[in-house]
């Protein structure tokens, strides 16, 4: 009898000792969950505001509001989260203190979302972080369907002119026309992962011959442009280099 009592005593505290386990483990998993948050407003294709604060979307950086694929990146964006709770993982604030996050429903990453869309291209201002890699594949699989961003140039000479120097220490860019014919590169831009833009003005660039773009302050020449009033454009953490036509269209994709 006395054997029976300690087997169940032991029968007993071992169920107890799994079922802790099991709720043990539970309260991790919704801890690890995060916050919650409702979204009441969708300002762009990057940022948008929970009951009175604005949250920036990391990881990416889509068009400015008026700029090609800016309508359709908020669009997305709102039918993604507007008027929704969604789960949310704070990184810290920006310069102008709005929060600085990925936003998740169910296991969906909405930030990396607008990448494999085309209607962002991925963006990391302060360093690689854990979800980069991911960033990177989507933006590939983006330029295999070439939708929106994404989508290939259509220009006669978006197809042959080449990046031939990207010297990101001596912020200086070179393209050189293979194309058999004069290219007119007025309204072409080229662009990092952020809102640096420089576009050309009334620009040919003649056959067989290359053109210097180097940021900073200089005077112009037939073969050589500076991108005035920047610094520097290209992190040394890591960043992207993208030259596209005057329609959007992406001719040159670059990174490192």
């Amino acid at each position: 009898m006395n054997k029976n009592l300690i087997s169940l005593f032991f029968l007993i505290l071992l169920l107890f000792i799994l079922n802790y386990s099991f709720l043990d483990s539970l309260l991790i998993d919704f801890l690890e969950d995060g916050e919650k948050i409702f979204i009441d407003r969708v300002i762009d294709g990057d940022i948008v505001v929970s009951n009175g604060t604005s949250i920036r979307l990391l990881g990416i950086n889509a068009p400015e509001r008026g700029e090609t694929y800016s309508a359709e990146a908020k669009k997305f964006l709102e039918d993604m989260v507007l008027n929704k709770t969604v789960g949310i993982k704070i990184i810290g604030k920006d310069r102008y203190y709005r929060e600085l996050a990925y936003l998740f429903i169910g296991s969906r990453n909405v930030n990396l979302e607008l990448v494999k869309k085309g209607l962002s291209n991925f963006y990391f201002p302060s360093g690689k972080d854990a979800y980069y890699d991911e960033f990177v594949l989507a933006w590939d699989e983006c330029l295999g369907l070439r939708v929106n961003l994404c989508e290939r140039s259509k220009d006669t000479c978006g197809s042959c002119v080449e990046l031939s120097e990207w010297d990101v220490k001596a912020q200086r860019v070179t393209l050189r026309n293979d194309c058999g014919v004069m290219c007119n590169l007025d309204g072409w831009g080229i662009k990092d992962e952020g809102r640096k833009n420089f576009v050309f003005e009334d620009f040919i660039l003649e056959d067989k011959k290359s053109v210097e773009i180097i940021v900073g302050d200089g005077r112009d020449s037939a073969n050589k442009l500076f991108w005035a009033g920047e610094k520097y454009v290209w992190t040394k953490g890591g960043d992207s280099i993208f030259v596209r036509d005057e329609n959007g269209g992406l001719v040159i994709f670059n990174n490192y």
